[in-house]
């Protein structure tokens, strides 16, 4: 009798530390500025592009490393390396690497109500051909802005980024993001990606997507793994953009 008893507080215990740490990561998961080592995989597949409905596959590794600068000050690094295939016709398309960009934002060490980041995203020329990037460096202003009341985490990040050499790049990219946690790590959430190419025509510089997803998250081992999907509709879109776009997402965790 003694050692169920044990037993059973062994457990009991052992979900009440589990519980707390999963409270305190999915805080951390939703919180794209975050002091928390990550490696995203984000797959975006995109639908309906051009008269001919082609398909373009974007696969996004995107490691968040953060530094602690001083006792208050930290500088979130995040860099997303773009794996695309991208469709120049139905019967032929283009694999390879996309331009990288690198986010630095500085942000308070110990967040407060309203949690914001100062930074400047970076991108490099790394495309392995024209049809997967602009080739150009470019470089620009970036801010986040966040609250996260109770279960919910509601927030959003604006840049623009311009080419170094000459007025070929202008993009503009906005993420507004709202996030329901539920039980037992489950939550609701959509982040559509905004964004508008002002060297566009009139008429195709925008594209507006509108969508939801869920996600978990979850442990395999003592690994932990938020896992997403999403469905997002472009109500604004060039005349030769996508339709859709559905979302899945992989992130490996590697808290302190």
């Amino acid at each position: 009798m003694k050692k169920r008893f044990i037993y059973f507080a062994a457990a009991l215990m052992s979900s009440l530390v589990f519980a707390q740490e999963n409270e305190g990561l999915e805080k951390k998961i939703q919180n794209p500025i975050a002091s928390l080592i990550s490696v995203p995989f984000q797959n975006n597949t995109d639908f309906g592009i051009g008269p001919d409905n082609l398909t373009r596959n974007t696969l996004n590794i995107q490691p968040v490393l953060p530094f602690s600068l001083t006792k208050d000050i930290n500088l979130i690094v995040r860099t997303i390396v773009p794996v695309i295939s991208q469709p120049l016709s139905p019967d032929t398309s283009e694999f390879g690497i996309g331009d990288i960009n690198t986010s630095l934002f500085l942000t308070a060490a110990k967040p407060k109500k309203v949690i914001t980041g100062y930074g400047l995203v970076v991108g490099l020329p790394t495309a392995t051909n024209s049809a997967l990037g602009a080739g150009k460096w470019t470089v620009g202003p970036s801010f986040l802005a966040m609250i996260q009341p109770e279960s919910w985490t509601i927030g959003g990040l604006v840049q623009n980024t311009w080419s170094t050499s000459g007025p070929e790049v202008n993009f503009f990219y906005s993420q507004i993001f709202a996030v329901k946690n539920l039980n037992k790590g489950w939550y609701l959430n959509s982040a559509p990606i905004i964004t508008a190419n002002w060297n566009a025509s009139k008429g195709n510089e925008w594209t507006v997507p509108l969508g939801i997803g869920a996600g978990r998250l979850f442990r395999v081992g003592k690994l932990p793994i938020n896992g997403q999907i999403g469905y997002y509709q472009n109500v604004v879109k060039p005349e030769n953009g996508a339709d859709s776009q559905f979302r899945f997402q992989l992130v490996l965790l590697f808290p302190k």
